[in-house]
């Protein structure tokens, strides 16, 4: 595996590379004389990057499956670009999968296109922030690697992830924004970014304690492991991957049963218990909100009142009903001609028709100014209604915090966003979304409390200052000490300490630190592992992968019933994807997308798309991969 990147976010790739799935890697970064400038909590990472790839193996002991054989150090490479020779020197030829993490666009599309000249059957995996462009250029990427003759990178003797009966798609696009914005809306609601997303689906490992005598565990979908901590020594405690035996991973239902002292790892979908907003279409306003409630009264009446006229000239003339409409209009519009002549009866009507012409004007001037007013204000950005609570506070509308919103109104969460730039690229999307937003510096006081931050549920600190996040969180806790925050800071170490020291100074809040690198980097190394990985889930000092795997050519999986296909310890059926399936003879589970209730005597047939969990050691033998002896 090659990954090359400027930041944090190569460097955290490569460790989850390498740490995780057991993968050879070559780091390919600037020169340290040609790094820019970076925060002060940042530049410890900098400073060790020429020692980052001389780490021991020993370091992956915990990280990994006890049981995974060591893989080869890491190799360094410094380089001010991505060149060809770069790329050459590398081993870009012989590479299974090149990441190209650059912060700059045009770098990674020019060094993507260089890589796929040299290796047309490598798997490329491109950071691109402009999401329509890179569409395309993973298409014509593609394309370029079918032209050439390559086959699709990644097949290795596996199968992909997707319907087909071909191997992974040669490339694949992502954006750091997209990939950690589930994780950070997952964290803002349930506390954990242990999630996975499946088809679109948020799923969450949940770590349980162990039941107390006379209760019944809540099994979730499926328990995914147990845990080595005992009741004496709950699951979650520092220290507590220590104690035991050890996890045991992908457990079958005996050895659940008989586990009476041991907390458990299930799996569960994230989802919202809080007041959701009502689900309205982005920008579809309803008729009534374009007049009060005093100008659709005087409307009405005014209407009222010619129909009432209408109705006394048809009694007066026996005239037909339509001629005597619209000869009342005439008289309420002052274009007919006067009653002179006509009986006394019909002269009363015209004057009527002229008074309450004359008391229209004014209600139609009324109507067409709040109509403007209306679509004015629709245009603007809304204010937090009074009443507002159990809402997510949103600080910051940049190119993650824009991907959160739209992700948390995707599951119908109430959300007020903070934005001191009313140029933000997010301030649109909120426009759009009616979605609440204060305009401030979230440090001036009185900021956060106009977002209604004492009767918010979450604080999501997502602006690009570390500082700026970290004082909002602080003055959020005194204000709210039980308040569940989360904050995007720039470097893992300064990430990890900040959480240690708000979770001590407030032992009885949920607190969470996050970098982007941090929650960026599963989703890119799943892309170079192939597409069948949906993400990676550590249990203490494991890891349980989540893959979606075509059944066709796996004779642990063809023709065998869910019961038996599942191997205590190595993988486990979870779902079946029955809109990817073809049509064949054979029962078929009800419904469409993903089913997670799968029968165990349901039998999976050669056409069928099936999500699992693995060992790391499993996965591997499910799907032939190369194996690699001890050093």
């Amino acid at each position: 595996m090659v990954v090359c990147g400027d930041d944090g976010l190569a460097h955290r790739l490569a460790t989850e590379l390498r740490g995780v799935y057991r993968e050879q890697v070559v780091l390919v970064v600037p020169p340290s004389r040609s790094t820019p400038p970076q925060p002060m909590a940042g530049r410890a990472r900098a400073a060790s990057a020429a020692l980052f790839g001389r780490m021991v193996t020993a370091v992956n002991r915990g990280t990994g499956d006890s049981d995974d054989t060591l893989v080869p150090d890491e190799r360094v490479m410094e380089a001010a670009e991505p060149s060809e020779a770069v790329l050459a020197d590398a081993g870009v030829d012989r590479a299974a999968a090149l990441a190209l993490v650059y912060d700059d666009d045009e770098t990674n599309i020019r060094a993507a296109l260089t890589a796929r000249r040299l290796n047309p059957r490598l798997r490329l995996v491109l950071r691109l922030y402009n999401r329509r462009l890179g569409q395309h250029i993973e298409e014509l990427l593609d394309q370029a690697a079918e032209v050439t003759g390559g086959t699709p990178a990644g097949h290795r003797g596996g199968h992909g992830g997707h319907a087909g009966h071909g191997a992974d798609i040669a490339t694949t696009v992502l954006s750091d924004a997209d990939t950690t914005a589930p994780a950070l809306v997952a964290t803002a609601l349930v506390g954990t970014s242990k999630v996975v997303d499946a088809e679109g689906l948020l799923l969450r490992a949940v770590e349980r304690r162990p039941p107390r005598p006379g209760e019944v565990a809540d099994p979730g979908l499926c328990t995914l492991a147990l845990l080595s901590a005992t009741s004496n020594d709950p699951a979650g405690a520092e220290g507590s991957e220590d104690s035991g035996d050890g996890p045991q991973l992908l457990p079958d239902a005996e050895a659940v049963a008989a586990a009476t002292g041991r907390g458990a790892v299930v799996l569960e979908q994230v989802s919202y218990s809080g007041p959701p907003l009502p689900a309205r279409r982005a920008g579809v306003m309803p008729f009534a909100s374009l007049f009060s409630a005093r100008l659709r009264w005087s409307l009405a009446g005014l209407v009222a009142a010619v129909v009432a006229l209408a109705v006394a000239l048809i009694l007066m003339t026996d005239d037909h009903p339509l001629h005597a409409i619209y000869i009342t209009l005439l008289d309420l519009f002052a274009i007919n001609d006067p009653a002179v002549d006509a009986p006394l009866g019909q002269q009363i009507l015209q004057l009527l028709s002229g008074l309450v012409g004359l008391l229209l004007l004014p209600v139609l001037l009324a109507a067409v100014l709040e109509a403007l007013g209306t679509f004015r204000t629709a245009s603007s950005l809304r204010k937090p209604p009074r009443g507002l609570s159990g809402h997510v506070v949103l600080l910051g509308l940049g190119k993650i915090g824009t991907r959160v919103l739209t992700r948390l109104r995707e599951l119908h969460i109430p959300v007020v966003c903070v934005e001191a730039d009313p140029e933000a690229r997010g301030m649109a999307v909120a426009r759009r979304l009616r979605v609440p937003v204060v305009v401030g510096d979230v440090t001036q006081e009185g900021v956060l409390e106009s977002a209604k931050i004492h009767r918010a549920d979450a604080l999501l600190a997502l602006t690009s200052v570390d500082t700026t996040n970290l004082e909002a969180v602080l003055y959020a806790r005194s204000v709210r000490p039980d308040l569940r925050t989360v904050l995007r800071l720039y470097d893992d170490d300064f990430a990890k300490a900040v959480y240690r020291t708000l979770r001590t100074a407030h032992p009885a809040a949920l607190t969470r630190s996050r970098s982007v690198s941090h929650l960026a980097a599963p989703a890119f190394a799943g892309a170079m592992m192939g597409r069948q990985i949906l993400g990676a889930i550590p249990v203490e000092r494991r890891v349980l992968l989540f893959a979606a795997v075509v059944v066709d050519g796996h004779p642990q999986l063809e023709g065998r019933t869910v019961a038996e296909a599942f191997r205590p310890g190595a993988w486990r059926v979870l779902a079946l994807d029955t809109a990817a399936r073809g049509a064949g003879a054979g029962a078929e589970p009800p419904g469409s997308g993903l089913v997670w209730d799968l029968p165990d005597t349901y039998v999976l047939r050669a056409g069928d798309r099936v999500v699992l969990a693995a060992t790391r050691r499993g996965l591997a033998e499910l799907l032939g991969r190369r194996t690699r002896s001890p050093r």
